[in-house]
């Protein structure tokens, strides 16, 4: 018998009694019941055992119903029912005070009913309870053993086994993660219960309490905890059996069939972790413990952030994500990438990626730029990924720089964007001068350009154009003849000729840093010009 006080009183005659004393004590587990026709009986009393008396034996001394009371409370009793009027018409006073001190439950019977009445009662719906019990746990038992031959996706799987049980419950991944949640219960309740013990039982968040059972899988490493929240004060055996095969059945499923997920999940995890550091500032350490303990290193020297960006904006962002994702196993598979350590990282509509040389002073021979350049020009990448950009932050050395590159990458991709720069590849290095002179009001930029300029425009409009489009090339390419000439497909020889007549003209010398740097901002003026026409 699992009932309680409260539940007791609900079953007919028991309806008729009532509750006169330590009314606290109502949640109190009945587990037996007996008869009481001595006060010797409390050295036999059983823990959980309700006792019903008329009264008789204690009717001469008050004070010893006190000390019988105290008695039965040590042993762990349910409560005593008294059949009043016959030999007490009412509880003494200090039986009652007593009996409120202790919460010790004592219940007036309804003299018209017989013990045997009552009794009979109380196993009676004891019994058609665990009838429904069982019943209840075989159709469960059923439902789950069916589930177990299907194969199914993690987030039904755990819908359907919720549903089975008929109980709010909650699965915490081995690292803590929250899988499945339908439970009032909050992370960080759950989180107390982490890291889990192979032991099955009751844990507590408050006064809420959840019962625990171990996701494993003889000696393997443990794949996390199931929590069931059931209504129920006290659990039968068969109940618990029932949640034990929920987790055997998850267990299973999560080992061989959906351990990819459980992988996935742990490196979302991880992913936010990151995010929130790169752009809230949160600190660096509890992502870096996390990524070395899923064996990612990070840092072995020098090294280079990445952001890799789907330039169109016509796809919808559940394809989007798609893309990002297939763009990251690409550039994880690629032979090329071997060469290179790399960690990525899926930030919705970007991904992140962290290259590490095992050169302090950085990659040799501008290694990552060619691997990007190969990335944005394979025809398989494009297939795969769409048309993809890629912009880069500068060469750090410290740890503690990944946000100032992190923020680099973005500011590439923003400046980049705004002057419409059509480099599949952006550095960070190319953007800086405009990175440095954005703020310059757009009155004094046309004043610069007229100034520097003028000789040029007062020409033919022509003429002028072409020259200073020769002039533009010439200087995006620091300098290089042959590569403005193969830009502009003419002859580098005409390229030579073009830039004596420009030099006359605007009076400078290409030699000349000075001078370099004047042009340099002169079309970076123009650019911002045109991008807020």
């Amino acid at each position: 018998m699992h009932l309680t006080i409260r539940e007791a009183l609900a079953i007919y005659p028991l309806t008729e009694a009532k509750l006169v004393a330590g009314k606290q004590g109502e949640s109190r587990i009945v587990k037996s019941v007996n008869v009481m026709d001595a006060p010797d009986i409390a050295d036999w009393t059983k823990s959980g055992e309700m006792l019903f008396t008329t009264a008789f034996a204690m009717k001469d001394s008050p004070q010893e119903t006190v000390n019988l009371l105290r008695k039965l409370n040590d042993r762990g009793a349910a409560g005593l029912g008294i059949k009043l009027g016959r030999f007490w018409t009412e509880l003494p006073q200090v039986v009652v005070e007593e009996a409120d001190r202790l919460h010790f439950p004592i219940i007036e019977m309804p003299f018209q009913f017989t013990f045997s009445d009552q009794m009979n009662a109380l196993f009676n719906a004891e019994y058609r309870r665990n009838t429904k019990l069982l019943q209840t746990v075989l159709e469960k038992q059923t439902k789950l053993m069916q589930f177990g031959l299907k194969q199914d996706n993690m987030l039904s799987m755990f819908q359907l086994i919720s549903q089975i049980l008929g109980y709010p419950m909650a699965v915490v991944g081995a690292r803590g993660q929250i899988l499945y949640n339908t439970s009032a219960w909050t992370q960080e309740h759950l989180a107390q219960n982490w890291p889990s013990k192979r032991k099955s039982g009751w844990v507590y968040a408050g006064k809420d309490r959840a019962y625990r059972v171990g996701l494993h899988q003889q000696e393997d490493e443990p794949l996390g905890h199931l929590l069931i929240m059931p209504d129920a004060v006290l659990l039968a055996n068969v109940e618990e059996g029932l949640f034990q095969q929920a987790a055997d059945i998850l267990t299973f499923h999560m080992s061989y069939t959906f351990r990819s997920h459980v992988e996935a999940s742990a490196q979302r995890d991880l992913q936010n972790l990151l995010l929130r550091y790169l752009e809230k500032g949160t600190a660096l350490e509890e992502f870096m413990e996390q990524a070395e303990a899923r064996g990612q290193t990070l840092f072995s020297g020098a090294f280079q952030c990445v952001i890799s960006t789907c330039k169109s904006d016509s796809l919808l962002e559940e394809v989007l994500q798609s893309k990002i994702k297939n763009l990251k196993k690409y550039m994880e598979a690629h032979p090329k990438t071997s060469s290179l350590r790399s960690n990525h990282y899926v930030f919705k509509d970007k991904l992140f990626s962290i290259y590490s040389s095992s050169q302090s002073e950085g990659f040799p021979e501008d290694e990552l730029s060619q691997l990007l350049i190969k990335y944005a020009g394979d025809s398989g990448c494009i297939e795969e990924a769409g048309i993809m950009s890629f912009y880069t932050s500068s060469t750090k050395t410290k740890p503690t720089a990944l946000r100032e590159a992190y923020l680099e990458c973005m500011e590439t991709e923003r400046l980049g964007t705004k002057l419409g720069l059509p480099d599949r590849v952006l550095h960070f290095e190319t953007i800086e001068f405009a990175h440095l002179f954005q703020h310059v009001s757009p009155n004094m930029m046309e004043d610069y350009c007229a100034k520097i300029l003028r000789p040029l425009l007062e020409k033919d409009a022509e003429y002028s154009q072409e020259m200073i489009r020769t002039l533009e090339v010439f200087i995006r390419n620091d300098g290089q003849v042959s590569e403005a000439a193969k830009q502009l497909f003419i002859h580098r020889n005409t390229v030579t000729y073009r830039l004596e007549k420009i030099s006359d003209l605007l009076q400078v010398d290409f030699k000349k840093v000075n001078d370099l740097l004047k042009l340099k901002a002169v079309f970076l003026f123009r650019q911002f010009l045109h991008a807020r026409q």
